[in-house]
């Protein structure tokens, strides 16, 4: 296993961070990296704005729902998924900009902008940054955007924490490779691994709480997923232009 590998294998989130600011050559190496993630036809449908001011951060934390590792971190980066560049790409030359009226817009920004990201969560852990990914720039996407300012066609996917730990926090125990990849074909037999996860998630939230909670996997993601959590995304995704007519 080489260096790169062990860095992929060793992520954790980190929520609490050091007050000193990230150097600019690490910054600066987090989005070089970034950047050179594939992208759909080489559009490069992301864009990412670094939010540094203790005020703006502190806006971003009410907005995500008060997480408090936002303001506390030196940086956030917010990763948006961004086709104001390819609107003037089509004013030049002088043609339509159609893509956005369909579904497909929204699953090339976020598919370029999960690439982007995750090449950014490895750059800053290989420089020994901690991090933590936001969805929560989600929860009142209208503010984020009015905040940073955004062009229509450009819209907030997901914020990144960056800075360097306070401490390091415990692996979180994965899903055995036997419910994420299959060979020619999907296996749907996925009760008993499941089982099996919800088990060994319940001993790890019970150490990572002091026994307060056991919750499990599957407990998480039902309780999670019997609601629509960020409900503002739909209307202010099309307020930005992605229509999705179709």
């Amino acid at each position: 296993m080489n260096e790169v590998i062990r860095t992929f294998m060793d992520h954790r989130s980190i929520r609490s961070y050091k007050e000193e600011m990230i150097r600019d050559e690490e910054l600066d190496a987090i989005i070089r990296a970034a950047q050179a993630a594939p992208s759909s036809i080489n559009g490069q449908q992301v864009s990412i704005i670094a939010v540094k001011d203790k005020e703006r951060k502190a806006k971003i934390a009410e907005f995500a729902g008060g997480q408090k590792w936002i303001d506390e971190a030196p940086v956030i980066l917010i990763f948006a998924s961004d086709f104001y560049r390819a609107k003037l790409a089509a004013e030049k030359n002088g043609v339509e900009l159609v893509i956005t009226e369909d579904l497909e817009s929204i699953m090339v920004g976020c598919v370029d902008v999960g690439l982007a990201m995750g090449n950014a969560i490895g750059a800053a852990e290989s420089l020994g940054l901690g991090i933590v990914p936001i969805g929560g720039v989600r929860n009142n996407p209208k503010k984020i955007i009015e905040l940073l300012e955004l062009p229509k066609y450009v819209y907030p996917i997901c914020g990144l924490c960056v800075g360097y730990p306070n401490d390091k926090s415990e692996l979180k125990p994965r899903l055995p490779k036997e419910a994420v990849y299959h060979e020619e074909k999907y296996n749907s037999d996925l009760r008993e691994i499941i089982d099996s996860y919800d088990e060994e998630m319940s001993q790890y939230m019970r150490k990572r709480t002091n026994d307060k909670s056991d919750r499990n996997w599957s407990q998480g993601i039902a309780q999670t997923y019997s609601t629509i959590y960020f409900p503002n995304v739909s209307p202010t995704i099309k307020e930005q232009g992605y229509e999705n007519k179709y």
